[in-house]
């Protein structure tokens, strides 16, 4: 039995205020370590004299730590669960070459995360270039790996940059890998970005065969958040399960009292996937078309040829709106590329020759356009590719011309087959894209109605744009306002120069739901296609925007959070690249006002007002006011508290994962209300400040 007395409330108290101290000094540390860099960068741009000698060259992974953004796009939450996904994306690797079937991930109670995998495990010999073993090579050194070149460990992977674990290295406080190999079992341990703290030993016998890597992210680095998110992780990782017929992913929660764990493995593979995405869609046939095939192709002559493995899963359903989503390698290309231009290519060209050979459309019909075919339609598209060249290090748009011609090859064989063995799913087919062609031409005139509107000045046109002078869209900002009485304080309060204000009179159209025709001629609508100025999807082009930020504003209430949303529906579907390329913002107003001694205090959240009432030492009862409404605010309060780049508080709204999206767009503004009620009552508890 321990003699330890038990402690005092003055040495609990202590300890806690050691905590926070250690807590703040770690805060302050990070923030000497940014400021010394900004110093470093503001020092080196006004050094006037540019020799050899101002050269600085970073080694190891210094460079990591000095511009992680060059890495992880972001050291935000989202570049937080980067790193996760480059760790399972090394043991995908592992499945796609055949060696791997069960993946696990751990959210651990220190705030680690594990992956591991029951692949070769990492080799273990020497690299007779670095002088380190192979997992201290390919977790301390840039662009090392086994994935490039002929040779290589892979034929088809993920990841080609070899960067991925060196990168999770250099941004972790620790890591730890294990490797599991020709029944032994090694371990090596890495700290503080990188350092070898121990060197890869060789700890005895196993029967367990893969790696195992457990790592910490740095709170210097990661300093809005370094918590998991486990609903971000297990959706990726059910995807990863869609996208590898037969792959088991687990996703542990460890942190709590009690383990929460998910399980994923689809033998159906992306056959499934798209059953799931469309069970609340109404499918117009239970069968969903799967194309799948492999072609060998040279590129270059003397080359080896490259082989190109192809699958294609579709299925139409009663809506109106074009889902496709296309993979490479199990990386989501959120921009297409040429595997999907063979894709609609094939589908496109096989509709046609389907809708002539059955004589649905006669010797003076014109052809349907690839557009009217891909209405109410929901595709997934999946590439695996030896040596995939994508734009760009965020891998969003695959660029192989080579690819194009395999996709429409495969697909339409195997399309047209399908439809020639089933005339009446074929004949199904034929009148939703023939009521897709008629809606396209009634569009086309809706089009033109709105062009024509626009070519106005829209400046005159009542309780509409109040645009800003600056033609500079870099500095411009387009604020969307709930109701006339909000856009009156807003223009009146407003930086003239860079903000323009577009007030809404009510609700703009669930866009999830409607037919086009309908969308095009909704008045609001086509006011912020006007004042947004570069068009709708399929012409958006996001490079013609008059105004870098697009902002949300509405009231703090059920209202103004459907408003929100309709506006994101919107976006979503039409303008998607505005949310991509992160020009979507929504504004935080005050939910209450404090006045003392002559002095307004605003607080943003239930806790802020407690902390403010504390540290002014006022009672809980003293008077507060309760905004429920912007149209409570005169101009000067909402400029302050709102608007004014200085003070405001506003939420970047960004899309990581344009299926997920997708998804919760139709879940909450879709025909199907059960998706709408489940998601009401799982997250009901969540709810505070309801005002109705």
């Amino acid at each position: 039995m321990s003699n330890e007395k038990p402690k005092t409330l003055k040495q609990i108290q202590e300890e806690e205020a050691q905590a926070k101290r250690s807590a703040e000094w770690n805060a302050k540390r990070a923030e000497e370590q940014r400021a010394s860099i900004q110093e470093e960068i503001e020092r080196r741009k006004a050094d006037e004299a540019y020799t050899g000698d101002n050269i600085q060259v970073l080694e190891g992974l210094e460079a990591v730590r000095l511009r992680p953004g060059m890495y992880i796009a972001t050291t935000s939450a989202a570049g937080l669960h980067h790193l996760v996904w480059e760790i399972i994306d090394n043991a995908i690797d592992e499945a796609l070459a055949g060696h791997c079937d069960h993946i696990e991930v751990s959210l651990l109670e220190n705030g680690a995360v594990s992956v591991s995998d029951n692949g070769r495990g990492i080799p273990v010999d020497a690299v007779e270039k670095t002088g380190l073993s192979a997992v201290e090579t390919v977790y301390t050194k840039l662009h090392a790996g086994g994935k490039f070149g002929e040779g290589g460990g892979y034929k088809v992977a993920g990841g080609l940059h070899g960067v991925g674990a060196a990168v999770v290295n250099a941004l972790s406080e620790y890591i730890e890998v294990r490797v599991y190999r020709d029944g032994r079992e090694y371990f090596t341990r890495f700290e503080n970005g990188g350092y070898i703290a121990q060197k890869l030993t060789d700890v005895g016998p196993t029967t367990k065969r893969g790696t195992l890597v457990t790592f910490k992210p740095d709170p210097i680095i990661f300093t809005e958040t370094t918590e998991f998110d486990f609903g971000v992780i297990s959706k990726r990782c059910k995807q990863m399960a869609y996208l590898n017929r037969g792959l088991r992913m687990s996703v542990k929660d460890k942190r709590g009292e009690e383990v929460v764990e998910d399980t994923y493995i689809y033998e159906g593979g992306i056959k499934q996937y798209v059953e799931d995405l469309n069970k609340n869609k109404n499918p117009m046939f239970e069968e969903v078309i799967y194309c799948e095939g492999s072609a060998d192709v040279q590129v270059v002559e003397g080359e080896n040829s490259r082989h190109i493995h192809v699958e294609a899963a579709l299925q139409y359903n009663a809506e109106f709106n074009e889902n496709i989503y296309s993979f490479t390698n199990n990386i989501f290309t959120r921009e297409g590329g040429t595997h999907l231009d063979g894709f609609k290519l094939a589908l496109g060209r096989v509709v046609n020759k389907y809708a002539r050979a059955s004589n649905y459309l006669k010797e003076d019909d014109s052809n349907f356009e690839t557009g009217d075919a891909l209405q109410g339609l929901t595709a997934i598209v999946s590439v695996k590719h030896p040596n995939p060249q994508y734009e760009g290090q965020t891998k969003t748009k695959l660029g192989n011309s080579e690819v194009r011609r395999v996709v429409s090859q495969i697909v339409g064989d195997q399309l047209e087959q399908f439809l020639l063995e089933n005339p009446r799913i074929g004949k199904n087919i034929l009148d939703k894209v023939n009521s897709a062609a008629e809606e396209r031409r009634a569009i086309r005139r809706a089009r033109e109605n709105v062009r024509r509107k626009s070519g106005l000045d829209i400046t005159t046109l009542p309780g509409k744009l109040a645009d800003c002078s600056s033609k500079n869209p870099a500095e411009c900002e387009l604020f969307v306002v709930e109701g006339n009485s909000a856009g009156g304080s807003a223009k009146a309060g407003r930086d003239r120069r860079t903000q323009a204000i577009l007030p809404l009179r009510g609700k703009i159209l669930n866009v999830q739901k409607a037919r086009q025709r309908r969308i095009f001629e909704n008045a609001e609508i086509g006011n912020m296609i006007s004042a947004i100025g570069a068009g709708m999807d399929p012409e958006f082009d996001v490079s013609k925007i008059r105004y870098d930020k697009i902002v949300i504003m509405t009231d703090a209430d059920v209202d103004g959070a459907h408003i929100r949303v309709l506006l994101l529906t919107f976006f979503n579907r039409f303008m998607r690249d505005l949310l991509a390329q992160g020009h979507v913002y929504v504004a935080q107003p005050p939910l209450y006002k404090l006045t003392y001694r002559g002095k307004d205090y605003y607080a943003y959240s239930d806790r802020q007002l407690d902390q403010i009432r504390e540290d002014l030492g006022v009672r809980d009862n003293y008077p507060i006011q309760r905004y429920k409404g912007l149209g409570e605010m005169d101009a000067e309060q909402l400029w302050e508290t709102t608007m004014d780049p200085e003070n405001r508080k506003l939420i970047q709204i960004t899309l990581e994962d344009g299926v997920e999206a997708d998804q919760i767009f139709e879940d909450l503004m879709g025909d199907d209300v059960e998706p709408r009620r489940e998601f009401i009552i799982e997250n009901a508890k969540l709810v505070k400040n309801l005002d109705i």
